[in-house]
């Protein structure tokens, strides 16, 4: 009898170079919440609560290379997150090719370029 199974996605890493520039992004742009990490962890990052998942920030001497690879939040104001993703100076391109029903995204990327997508409720207005 098979007795494991998968049940959630815990949580998503993403390497960065600079722990206090990702903070100001995740947190000063995006608005995330930081949750503390354990306290054996002696290697620099952060932590935010996304509803049931968790998003880790590492720390290392360099980022990823960029890549399509990403994850994806879900928003309910997109054409305002958008705006203010803009204004912050991060890009905001949006994804038309590859439509979802009643689903508006576009992509953004943090300061190590790393890959974000952004989805909310198809308002018709993009």
């Amino acid at each position: 009898m098979n007795n494991h199974r998968v049940e959630k996605m815990e949580h998503v890493a993403v390497i960065v170079a600079d722990v206090a520039r990702a903070r100001t992004f995740y947190e000063g742009v995006l608005h995330l919440r930081e949750v503390p990490r354990p306290e054996s962890f002696d290697f620099p990052g952060c932590w935010y609560r996304l509803g049931n998942l968790d998003l880790h920030i590492i720390g290392r001497d360099q980022s990823d290379p960029p890549s399509r690879r990403h994850f994806a939040i879900w928003v309910s104001e997109i054409e305002a997150t958008a705006a203010a993703i803009e204004s912050a100076g991060y890009p905001v391109l949006w994804e038309r090719k590859y439509k979802i029903r009643d689903i508006n995204r576009f992509f953004t990327e943090d300061p190590d370029g790393n890959r974000i997508e952004v989805m909310g409720p198809d308002a018709g207005v993009t």
